[in-house]
């Protein structure tokens, strides 16, 4: 129901899971695990999935911190996109890459949920496309130090209040990852 014309696909969004963002989020085993098991499934399904890496000071191009997670390993053809701000389409690729493959419907995966993660959400929605937040598949960091819930509550908050969140000729919502059929998706 995505209000791009022409765009009738469904890719799998995979945010910033890189060894310097993740390291030490809350849940990162079964999250990264999660990921895994949608990457394969998208695969298996012809679903695009497109990966999406954060560059900064922390995480310089190339080194072990920007890595992708051991786990985690992206196909040969699989988009990468690059990325400096937090919303993955600001002054990136994203955008040509999805009308490229025809996408109007993401499924929303990765890290932070508080930054990268809810930045896309939002940044998918008002460029018309149809944007599902897989809720068990994103994870953050603990930022209690610095007044942020503890990180259990964030990604609850965060699932909680992107079931409900509408927009007109845009569908958004929340799915768990095993409930995730990309064929019937399609």
């Amino acid at each position: 129901m995505s209000t791009l014309e022409d765009r009738p696909n469904t890719a799998l969004l995979v945010i910033d899971v890189q060894n310097g963002v993740v390291e030490g989020d809350h849940e990162r085993d079964a999250v990264v695990a999660n990921i895994g098991s949608l990457v394969e499934k998208a695969r298996d399904e012809g679903v695009p999935v497109v990966w999406v890496q954060h560059s900064s000071d922390n995480l310089a191009k190339g080194s072990e911190p920007w890595q992708i997670v051991g786990e985690l390993t992206p196909g040969d053809g699989e988009a990468r996109i690059e990325k400096v701000y937090g919303d993955s389409f600001e002054q990136t690729s994203l955008e040509e890459t999805l009308a490229g493959l025809g996408v109007g419907r993401l499924f929303v995966t990765g890290a932070q949920t508080d930054e990268c993660v809810r930045s896309t959400l939002h940044g998918a929605l008002v460029r018309g496309y149809d944007t599902i937040l897989v809720a068990d598949a994103h994870t953050t960091e603990d930022q209690t130090a610095y007044g942020a819930p503890p990180p259990d509550q964030v990604i609850a908050h965060t699932n909680l209040y992107w079931t409900y969140q509408t927009a007109p000729g845009r569908t958004a919502g929340t799915i768990e990852t095993a409930a995730l059929d990309f064929a019937a998706a399609l």
